[in-house]
């Protein structure tokens, strides 16, 4: 049994001082009751949803799920639901320091070590939602792995970079990126309120100095994008764009909409995921008055399919809103066919489009999370044909020094043979296909 524990406000990491001033506040004493593992695995998808969480009502939110009901009372037993339903008070009491954090989970000594050294490039910060879905006994489990530092991170293996993506060199200004002839990238702020271990922008996430965007920041890069009329879609990510209040959100996204060439707004976020508290009416009436605006949706296992995201992309979905999934694909997460077809399947039923599986991005000390190439193809071919078409995303590779996503799938063409086409089927077997035009054309 745990001993009990006061919880303030969370202590800012030397890392890391870029808490949005709205969620800043004097958090009360909160004491943490012992409590025993919770079971890991995914929770049932019911919900308890509270009398003020009807769509209509303007402070409505997500419910609470029963696994999140017990570890709130366990853990927080003098929080009441509609607190923890806050995604503010989610912000303010996110987990940033070893002392909290072990309180809760039985570290490694690893894990412990890692979160201790001053050599961490990207803060760690988790917010109590999310730490609630975390095996507290079990370093391997697969959503543990990816939001708890391990000294692997601090080891660059060769081909590694601190922008393996050349972002840098396609940003004509600060906080955009313009590297595709009709798109361009705006980053909305350098905050998120959970740090992924193999987070891409590692380099900026958390940081004040290089990963800060104030208002001037965001209008330089508008300024850009009404100057150059051949872009016509732009990504809002950062950081994590659903962070910001919702006026500021409402602000960024209609000044953007008031470029007239700008044809598609998407919003790249992992807020439903975990902050799922953050989807309320009040945001997605914000959101609407914006179509067409996209979201797309950082989604790594089947274990965040919880509840409350259920709830979290009804929401969004039911307010009009395409929702996509971007998947990084992880060593020992969810590098096998039977996860990645559980995650694509529960995605569907929350109407999420697998959109993107990402080969992970070689950033420092990201070795113990990338596969080999071929596991991306292998989940692929185990996928197309087994499965839903909806279901199968496209499987590719940022390409180092800014290249652009790269597309790669299972070669299906065996070859020719005179004028037919011979083709794999998804269970390997072979067919011809009748090409004699492109014969006669060579």
């Amino acid at each position: 049994m745990k001993e009990a524990v006061v919880v303030g406000q969370s202590a800012e990491s030397p890392h890391e001082r870029t808490e949005p001033p709205h969620c800043r506040s004097k958090a009360s004493q909160i004491g943490l009751e012992p409590v025993e593992a919770e079971p890991p695995g995914p929770a049932r998808l019911t919900l308890s949803v509270r009398a003020d969480s009807r769509p209509n009502s303007p402070s409505a939110q997500p419910g609470l799920s029963p696994r999140s009901r017990a570890f709130c009372r366990r853990h927080f037993p003098g929080v009441a639901e509609a607190e923890w339903n806050d995604w503010r008070w989610q912000i303010r009491h996110r987990v940033t320091d070893l002392e909290r954090l072990g309180r809760v989970i039985n570290l490694s000594e690893d894990e412990r070590l890692a979160i201790a050294s001053s050599k961490r490039a990207l803060p760690f910060s988790v917010t109590p939602y999310y730490l609630s879905l975390l095996d507290p006994d079990d370093p391997g489990q697969a959503l543990r792995r990816t939001v708890i530092p391990v000294t692997a991170e601090a080891v660059a293996s060769p081909g590694e970079a601190e922008d393996p993506l050349g972002e840098e060199d396609d940003s004509p200004c600060h906080g955009l990126v313009h590297r595709y002839p009709d798109r361009a990238l705006l980053l909305a702020t350098g905050f998120c309120s959970t740090y992924c271990r193999y987070c891409t922008r590692s380099r900026l996430v958390g940081q004040t100095a290089r990963g800060h965007l104030d208002r001037a920041s965001l209008e330089q890069g508008i300024a850009y994008l009404e100057d150059h009329q051949e872009v016509r879609d732009v990504v809002i990510s950062g950081g994590d764009p659903l962070t910001l209040p919702d006026q500021e959100l409402d602000w960024l996204i209609g000044r953007l909409r008031r470029i007239k060439h700008l044809e598609i707004l998407r919003l790249g976020t992992k807020a439903p995921v975990v902050l799922p508290q953050r989807i309320t009416s009040s945001l997605t009436r914000v959101l609407r008055k914006y179509h067409p605006l996209w979201l797309s949706i950082h989604f790594t296992h089947p274990d965040e399919l919880t509840p409350e995201v259920h709830e979290a992309c009804s929401r969004l979905a039911d307010a009009g809103l395409p929702l996509g999934s971007q998947t990084v694909l992880l060593a020992g997460v969810n590098d096998d066919v039977a996860t990645m077809k559980s995650l694509v399947h529960g995605l569907l039923r929350l109407r999420v489009r697998p959109y993107y599986l990402y080969q992970c991005d070689p950033i420092l000390g990201s070795a113990h999370f990338r596969t080999p190439v071929e596991k991306g193809l292998e989940i692929i071919q185990g996928l197309r044909g087994h499965t839903s078409g909806y279901a199968v995303p496209h499987f590719v590779i940022d390409a180092p020094g800014g290249g652009g996503k790269i597309p790669l799938q299972p070669d299906y063409v065996v070859g020719r043979e005179g004028g037919e086409l011979v083709l794999r089927n998804y269970q390997g077997r072979t067919y011809r296909y009748p090409d004699h035009l492109a014969a006669t054309r060579h």
